[in-house]
């Protein structure tokens, strides 16, 4: 039988049958690398899934295994890093070359094979990760969409490319260029969309990768490996599974990566650069950590402000760099609002991903509810108190959510991203109070702001846009749509990320310059006449 527990303080226990449900299996020797699938021969890395098998020989519970990746070393790291190098050929090679219109058909028919592996990929993740299934099947097909969308924006970008530029009697043909190898590490939280949303665009403007997927989310993979053999040339992408020390340590040590492309810790990401010795010339775009907070005016609508707390807070167990990570609450309305907020977060069901209504779900790593209990037992000692019945209840892989008020300075839960299902609240009379603590923190990605006074709104609103990236109003804070920008200031983020800005991230401005007369003229006249140049040419895209 599952077991898969809320174990409460009281002991409850939350059973389902084995019959219901069968756990996958994908025992995976394959990687890619220079366009050929080969089988590893070297260790392999087990995989787990924290949704918890009750043994019933002696009842005992423990994670279950749901299959096997490569554990691989150093040597065929640089390996891959080779691969990818050789494709680039410093700028030379088939892909970076390539016709746009060629690169996006190869982009396209991927998304094509893509498609194919939808329900494995839909099961994996909830089994993988915990993520319940609307969510996951809703990261399957953004991801898809976000795929398309950039096919369409690369579209757009050559458009305005298609053209020739005159000023101070110098033609220009202006487009963007791609950057070199990348090194290519994804989250365990959104292990398909937003290393994909890293991946594609990095791949559409001609650069070549080197691929690891996340530590959690890795199995979901393996069903890809042979749309990318098939869709891309060879050493254009190049897949490995292992620990981060093995495959990106040395991968960065070689000087050959032209860009860390890297969403997670901002620790990982100092880490890779300090490996690279060539800074100077690293381009980065990260996508880092964030303690994005709401705050809730004297005027605000309670009834709307807690619905959209609560999926800021818990959606996804608040295991997202957007999540609201703590609350800023006006004294005059933070007894109603607690009320409010605490019994809605205790009529939230717990249950397996799959099941009907589940919100809440098993945490994928093994030691986040030990450390989610340390971080209300730090705040409890303090002077904090969990607000609603449930907070804090513990299981083998799960602590029910805890609203924990009065929260201060003085806790690790004000300055840590908790990254999981604990609720800080901080009551304050003044605005300075949350504006201050954002401008002291470290990190500065979105905030949400609830309220109605348009004097006060607007006046907010111009200081919170140079704290933060993004101004939510009367909304929790999100990544979509992707086609706005995301990114944030300070340690939460480098480089932007959206359908647009990512490809402008992964490229640089190149261009073709000539004088203006005959002589010059003429040559640009008969290039664009022929075929001989990728690079110089007005052809319009639809």
């Amino acid at each position: 039988m599952f077991s898969f527990l809320l174990n409460s303080l009281n002991k409850i226990k939350i059973m389902h049958t084995l019959t219901t449900v069968k756990p996958p299996f994908v025992s995976s020797k394959s990687y890619l690398i220079n366009g050929q699938i080969s089988d590893w021969n070297g260790p392999m890395a087990n995989v787990y899934s924290n949704i918890q098998l009750e043994k019933s020989t002696d009842g005992k519970v423990e994670p279950t295994l749901i299959g096997s990746v490569p554990d691989m070393q150093s040597e065929i790291a640089v390996e891959a890093l080779n691969a990818a190098v050789k494709a680039f050929a410093r700028g030379q090679g088939l892909w970076p070359t390539m016709k746009v219109k060629d690169r996006m058909a190869c982009v396209e028919k991927f998304a094509g094979q893509m498609k194919e592996k939808r329900d494995e990929i839909i099961e994996l993740l909830m089994w993988e990760i915990g993520k319940n299934k609307p969510d996951a099947t809703k990261e399957f097909d953004r991801t898809v969409e976000y795929i398309y969308d950039t096919i369409n924006a690369y579209k757009m970008l050559d458009r305005k490319s298609a053209k020739f530029d005159k000023e101070g009697g110098i033609y220009a043909h202006i487009r963007r260029g791609p950057l070199g190898v990348v090194l290519c590490l994804g989250p365990y939280n959104y292990p398909l969309n937003e290393t994909f949303c890293l991946l594609i665009p990095a791949l559409i403007m001609g650069n070549t990768a080197i691929f690891k997927p996340a530590k959690l989310g890795v199995l979901l993979i393996t069903p890809l490996l042979e749309a990318f053999k098939n869709c891309f040339p060879p050493g254009v992408v190049n897949v490995l599974f292992g620990r981060g020390r093995n495959i990106a340590t040395p991968i960065m040590r070689s000087g050959n990566v032209d860009v860390l492309a890297l969403i997670g810790h901002s620790s990982s990401a100092v880490a890779l650069q300090d490996e690279h010795p060539h800074k100077n010339r690293l381009r980065l775009i990260l996508g880092l950590e964030a303690k994005n907070p709401a705050i809730i005016l004297p005027d605000a609508d309670l009834d709307h402000a807690v619905k959209e707390c609560i999926s800021g807070t818990l959606s996804y167990n608040g295991q997202r760099c957007t999540a609201l990570k703590i609350l800023y609450v006006h004294e005059s309305i933070k007894d109603e609002f607690l009320k409010r907020f605490s019994e809605a977060v205790d009529q939230l069901k717990f249950g397996l991903p799959w099941e009907d209504g589940s919100f809440l779900t098993p945490l994928p790593e093994p030691n986040k509810p030990a450390y989610i209990r340390n971080l209300v037992d730090d705040a409890i000692s303090k002077g904090a108190k969990i607000m609603n019945k449930k907070g804090g209840e513990l299981s083998p892989n799960y602590c029910y959510p805890a609203v924990m008020y009065p929260v201060d300075q003085s806790m690790d839960l004000f300055h840590e991203e908790q990254f999981g299902p604990v609720i800080p609240v901080v009551s304050f009379s003044h605005i300075d109070q949350p504006l201050n603590d954002m401008a002291n923190s470290e990190y500065g990605q979105q905030v949400s702001l609830f309220g109605q006074d348009v004097k006060e709104l607007g006046s907010l609103i111009d200081t919170l846009a140079n704290l933060v990236c993004r101004v939510n109003l009367n909304s929790s804070c999100q990544r979509g749509p992707d086609v706005y920008p995301f990114t944030g200031r300070k340690n939460s983020a480098v480089g932007t990320l959206s359908v647009f800005d990512a490809l402008r991230s992964f490229s640089i401005r190149t261009f073709v310059a000539s004088k203006d007369n005959e002589y010059n003229n003429q040559i640009l006249n008969n290039l664009l006449n022929s075929d001989h140049s990728n690079f110089i040419n007005t052809e319009y895209l639809l």
